[in-house]
C-alpha cells in the first residue's frame, strides 16, 4: 500500500490505495480517502498521520535522515530573552526615547539597536563588551545582525560625550552633564502621574568601580576603595533609587570623590533636573559632614541619614544612658526565616534635633559573639609577644600601651554598647517606626550595587576614554532598570522567582529553521522552569511549536 493523489474539479484529494492483480492486468483498489490535502495540511493531520506510521518504523526514520542529511539545512537561536526583554524596553520607554535623541544624528548604524544588544549581554551573559559581537551570533535579535564591535564601542560614546556649553545647566559638581543624564531625565518623565507620589523618598549610596587601565582622561583617580583595591585607579558611581525600588538616575564621578561631597550635588539634580520639588533623602551614615548637614539645613531639604555612633559625642552619651525597656517594638523576634528581623526603635530629641534610635536583637546577639571571639584570639596572642598583633585592626580596638599591648576592658565594655544598634536623624515628621523602616529599605541600592559589579559584571573596566567609560556603566543601569521592571511585573502576580533561575530557562528557549527542498519550518523548544510565568507577566506570546518560514 501506498499515498497518492487525486485532483478532481479543481480539488486533490489524498489516497491511500494498494495495487491488486487482476487476471493480466494490475489495478489500483482505493482503501482509504483521507480527504482534501489543503484541509489536512491546515488541520495538521497530515503531520499527526507521518508522526503515527514513524511510531512502527525506527529503520524508515533513521534511513529517511541519513537520505535526506544533505537536503536538510537546521539553524538554531535563543529566544527567550529577547522577546522578554525587547517588550520590556519598548514598555519603560527607552526605545523611544533613544530614538528621540538620535533622530537628528547619522552614524551609519543603528545606535539604538547597539545600546539594546550590550544591554541585553549584561542581563543574560555579562562579561566584556567584547564578547558581545561574538555573543549574538547565538540569539535571535531583530536589527543586530550587522554590527560590529567598533559600533557598540561608538553607540556608549554617544551615552557618556558631554552635552554643549549652553545645556550644561544642572550639572554636579564633578562631572559634567551627558548624553546619559538626559535619558535618565526623559525617561523618568515618561513614567505614569500615579508613580510621583512614591517619589518624595528616594534612596542615594555610592560604591566604587575599579579599572584595570588608565581609566579614561578625568575619571580613573585613586580614592577609598571598597573594593579593596587601593592599587588601582577606579571611579565612584553613585545610584538614586525610588521607595518602590526602580532606578531613576546613576552619577559617575572621578575616584577621589568623598561620599560627603555627593549627597548635595545629587539633591540638587533631583530638584532642578527632575522637577521633584518635596524630596526625602534616605542616605546612609559615610554622606555625612558637618557642611552637608548645614547645606541640607540651609536648603530646607527633608532628610532620614544614618548616624556615625561612635563620633558623635551626644549620641555617645545617648547609647550610653540606653535603657532598652523604653523602646517600641516594630517585629518580634521570630524562629521563621521569612519573617523580618527583630526590630525595635525608640525616639530620642536633643537641642531641637531628632534622633531615631534602633534595635535588632539578633543583630545584638552575633556582635556581641564576634566581639568575644576577637578578644579570646586577642588575649591568646599576647602569650606569643607583641609582634603578633602588629597591623590587626580587629585586634588593635581592644587595645592599649603601656610600654606593651594589654586588653583594654574599658573599651570592650565601651563597645558593647552599640551591640545591633544603629542611630538615625531625621527632620520628617515620620514616626520611629516608619523612619527605620524606611532607612531599612536603604538594602535595595546595596542589592543593585551587588549586581551591578557581580550579576552584570561591569567590573574591571578597560576602556581609555571618559565616554565610552560612563556609557558602559550606563549600560549596566540600564540593564538594572529593565531587571526592576520584570521583578515589578512578577511580584504583581505574587511570583517571587530566582534571577540565575529565570536567565538560565529563557536561554533555554530556543527555535531551529529547517529547510529541505526550499521549504523551510521554525520548530520551538519546550516552555520549561520559569518561562511560562516570565511570559506571562510581562505579555509575551509564545511562538508556535511549529509554523513555516
Amino acid at each position: 500500500m501506498f499515498l497518492r493523489t487525486q485532483t478532481t474539479g479543481g480539488r486533490t484529494y489524498l489516497l491511500l490505495v494498494e495495487n491488486e492483480r487482476i487476471g493480466s492486468k494490475v489495478r489500483q483498489r482505493i482503501r482509504h480517502r483521507f480527504g482534501r490535502v489543503d484541509d489536512l495540511l491546515a488541520s495538521g493531520q497530515i503531520d499527526s498521520l507521518t508522526a503515527g506510521f514513524g511510531r512502527f518504523s525506527e529503520k524508515l526514520l533513521v534511513l529517511g535522515t541519513r537520505e535526506c542529511e544533505e537536503a536538510l539545512h537546521a539553524q538554531g537561536h535563543r529566544i527567550g530573552g529577547p522577546l522578554v526583554f525587547e517588550r520590556l524596553w519598548e514598555a519603560t520607554g527607552i526605545r523611544a526615547v533613544l530614538n528621540e535623541l538620535l533622530k537628528s544624528r547619522r552614524f551609519g548604524f543603528s545606535v539604538e539597536r547597539a545600546v539594546f544588544l550590550t544591554v541585553l549581554h549584561r542581563l543574560l551573559a555579562s562579561g566584556s563588551d567584547r564578547a558581545a559581537e561574538r555573543w549574538k551570533e547565538q540569539y535571535a535579535i531583530a536589527g543586530v545582525g550587522d554590527l560590529e564591535l567598533y559600533q557598540l564601542y561608538r553607540a556608549m560614546a554617544w551615552l557618556g560625550q558631554p552635552l554643549r556649553a549652553h545645556e550644561q545647566a544642572g550639572a554636579t559638581r564633578f562631572a559634567p552633564r551627558t548624553t546619559k543624564d538626559v535619558v535618565e531625565e526623559r525617561l523618568f518623565a515618561r513614567r505614569p502621574s500615579d508613580l510621583f507620589s512614591s517619589l518624595h523618598l528616594v534612596f542615594f549610596d555610592t560604591t566604587s568601580i575599579y579599572f584595570e587601565g588608565a581609566g579614561g582622561d578625568t575619571l580613573g583617580r585613586r580614592g577609598k576603595s571598597k573594593d579593596h583595591r587601593p592599587d588601582l585607579k577606579q571611579m565612584v558611581v553613585g545610584a538614586v533609587l525610588d521607595a518602590d525600588g526602580r532606578p531613576i538616575c546613576c552619577e559617575l564621578w572621578p575616584g577621589n570623590t568623598s561620599d560627603v561631597k555627593t549627597l548635595v550635588p545629587v539633591v540638587e539634580r533631583l530638584r532642578t533636573r527632575f522637577r521633584i520639588s518635596d524630596v526625602c533623602i534616605v542616605a546612609d551614615r559615610g554622606m555625612i559632614s558637618e557642611d552637608v548637614q548645614a547645606e541640607i539645613d540651609r536648603q530646607h531639604w527633608g532628610y532620614i541619614l544614618g548616624v556615625r555612633m561612635r563620633n558623635l559625642k551626644e549620641v555617645r552619651e545617648l547609647l550610653g544612658a540606653d535603657d532598652l525597656s523604653a523602646y517600641q517594638e516594630v517585629f518580634p523576634k521570630s524562629e521563621r526565616r521569612e519573617d523580618p528581623a527583630p526590630l525595635q526603635v525608640r525616639e530620642v530629641k536633643v537641642d531641637g534635633r531628632r534622633y531615631i534610635l534602633c534595635f535588632n536583637e539578633d543583630q545584638a546577639k552575633k556582635d556581641r559573639y564576634d566581639r568575644e571571639a576577637i578578644v579570646a584570639s586577642l588575649r591568646d596572642a599576647l602569650h606569643q609577644g607583641d609582634t603578633a598583633l602588629v597591623g590587626n585592626k580587629g585586634y588593635r580596638r581592644f587595645l592599649t600601651s603601656k610600654g606593651h599591648f594589654e586588653v583594654n576592658d574599658d573599651k570592650i565594655a565601651e563597645e558593647a554598647r552599640y551591640d545591633g544598634k544603629w542611630v538615625l536623624t531625621t527632620n520628617e515628621p515620620f514616626s520611629a517606626r516608619d523612619t527605620a523602616l524606611a532607612y531599612k529599605h536603604l538594602w535595595m541600592v546595596e542589592s543593585l550595587f551587588r549586581a551591578t559589579k557581580s550579576v552584570l559584571e561591569t567590573r574591571p573596566i578597560y576602556h581609555r576614554r571618559d565616554e565610552t567609560i560612563r556609557g558602559h556603566v550606563f549600560c549596566s543601569f540600564l540593564a538594572l532598570v529593565l531587571r526592576r521592571a520584570l521583578d515589578e511585573r512578577l511580584e504583581a502576580h505574587g511570583w517571587k522567582l530566582e534571577w540565575n533561575d529565570i536567565v538560565r530557562d529563557l536561554d533555554a528557549l530556543q527555535e531551529t529553521t529547517l529547510t529541505m527542498n526550499g521549504k523551510g519550518y521554525i520548530v520551538r523548544t519546550d516552555a520549561e522552569g520559569t518561562v511560562g510565568k516570565v511570559f506571562q507577566a510581562c505579555g509575551v506570546a509564545l511562538p508556535p511549536r511549529v509554523r513555516p518560514c
